[in-house]
């Protein structure tokens, strides 16, 4: 048995049973990686996947407990290089972050120039995507840190722990109606809204808030980037609503910011990261700078399995 064929075996999983998926991802040929599958199987005594023809239809029931032990071996072996690389070069290496927009463009850039004064000799690789996306990064290893205000509770190998609570604004132009009176959520619902898609920023969450005032907002512009938003808000096709934090007011003039915050909950952005995994001990440190709260007990207690 060699630890390449449980990571075929594992992706081939992880890529809803397609050899030349798998194959692609691993940068590896597709009669490789099928051979290698077989090999396995052989070795084993058992069928990992059925078949019919050449095409892998399911995970047999044997094969569902082979690649779970699978996930577990190459997380301790990942674990392993980890804990060695740290004994050799304690402050040398990479950290992998996953995130969204927001999040890179509003809420990391501090802690990321403070870790960088500290630790000089720390590659940063910040990967940006959906909330979903920076989840499976985290949950599968190709991120050492998700962090998100959703997504991550949708899959269960991640231990996710709060950073911070954030909420919104609303955006209008020099002499909009909304200046000369109170805002209220009544008052939103008779303008055009530029807000987030569905899934990023805390969505679903302010769309809660007209829906439990039996409002219907009248959401005419949706987009992932809040610098979008304000473009669009600023040439006035109606009021935007956005993370408090992604506005400057002197960047972002003329277009002025009405404090939100009285009308929609709180939303709180989270860290996940995988259970089981070995962190080095400078992503003790730059979790520390981002959320002085999450002490190392704290972070190791959380994804310990």
């Amino acid at each position: 048995m060699k630890l390449q064929q449980l990571k075929y075996v594992r992706e081939v999983a992880r890529r809803g049973l397609s050899i030349s998926a798998a194959a692609n991802a691993l940068y590896a040929s597709q009669p490789g990686v099928s051979n290698q599958i077989q090999q396995l199987e052989s070795e084993l005594g058992l069928l990992v996947f059925e078949r019919h023809g050449k095409r892998l239809t399911a995970i047999t029931p044997m094969g569902e407990a082979v690649i779970a032990m699978a996930e577990r071996v190459l997380l301790e072996v990942e674990n392993i290089r980890q804990l060695a690389a740290d004994n050799r070069h304690e402050n040398k290496g990479t950290l992998s972050i996953g995130t969204t927009h927001t999040q890179a463009r509003y809420a990391l850039p501090a802690a990321i120039q403070e870790f960088s004064k500290h630790y000089p000799d720390v590659h940063l690789n910040m990967v940006q995507g959906t909330p979903t996306e920076v989840a499976e990064m985290a949950s599968t290893g190709h991120v050492d840190i998700a962090i998100a205000t959703e997504g991550l509770s949708q899959f269960e190998n991640l231990a996710i722990l709060p950073c911070y609570q954030w909420n919104r604004s609303a955006l209008v132009t020099p002499g909009h109606p909304l200046l000369e009176q109170p805002l209220t959520l009544e008052a939103l619902s008779e303008y055009p809204l530029l807000t987030y898609v569905m899934g990023f920023t805390g969505r679903a969450q302010q769309d809660m808030a007209f829906t439990e005032r039996g409002l219907r907002p009248n959401v005419v512009f949706t987009a992932t980037d809040a610098d979008v938003i304000k473009t669009y808000a600023a040439l006035g096709l109606g009021v935007g609503i956005i993370a408090s934090m992604a506005f400057d007011a002197e960047k972002d003039a003329p277009l002025i910011a009405l404090d939100a915050s009285h009308l929609f909950q709180s939303s709180t952005t989270h860290m996940g990261i995988r259970k089981g995994s070995y962190l080095r001990g400078f992503s003790y440190a730059f979790i520390q700078y981002f959320a002085p709260h999450l002490s190392r007990d704290v972070i190791s207690e959380a994804i310990r399995l």
